[in-house]
């Protein structure tokens, strides 16, 4: 068996790509023949039309195991305090935390003033505690204003 190193290199070049990524095949004497004569590019790039000297495609890695970790992310998974590298506003910006928590905050007083739950004064009264800082969630909120109209009835 011939050692095609050169014919190879050459075709590796032609083609643009590394030398393990070309492929030989030889399906007749003829074309092993060729092979054996082929010491310039054209020669080559004859070979090349013909399909004896062929280019494997690209390998990459598998993305199998990254969807399959992604999934498990999205359930909730593989998320615990072991898997937590910084303190919580590094993962989560407290402005943003800020601004989701106003926003259910100002929608729930909206819902109460327009079904005449609360009258529009105790809805500027809440929306500025609110605003102010007064209550960390919604649910302190929603308890704060049961426990006042508890109180009045």
């Amino acid at each position: 068996m011939s050692d095609y190193t050169l014919q190879k290199r050459l075709a590796s070049k032609i083609l643009g790509i590394g030398e393990s990524r070309v492929r030989i095949y030889i399906k007749s004497d003829d074309d092993r023949e060729d092979l054996e004569n082929a010491i310039t590019a054209e020669d080559i790039k004859k070979l090349i039309k013909r399909g004896v000297i062929t280019e494997e495609p690209e390998k990459s890695n598998s993305r199998g195991r990254w969807r399959e970790l992604k999934e498990k992310r999205s359930k909730g998974q593989r998320r615990g305090p072991g898997k937590r590298k910084g303190v919580a506003s590094a993962r989560i910006d407290p402005k943003r935390r800020w601004i989701s928590s106003i926003r259910k905050m100002r929608r729930y007083l909206k819902y109460l003033r327009d079904k005449k739950i609360i009258t529009t004064q105790q809805y500027r009264r809440y929306y500025k505690l609110a605003k102010g800082g007064a209550f960390s969630s919604l649910s302190v909120l929603r308890m704060h204003i049961e426990k006042e109209i508890g109180q009045k009835r």
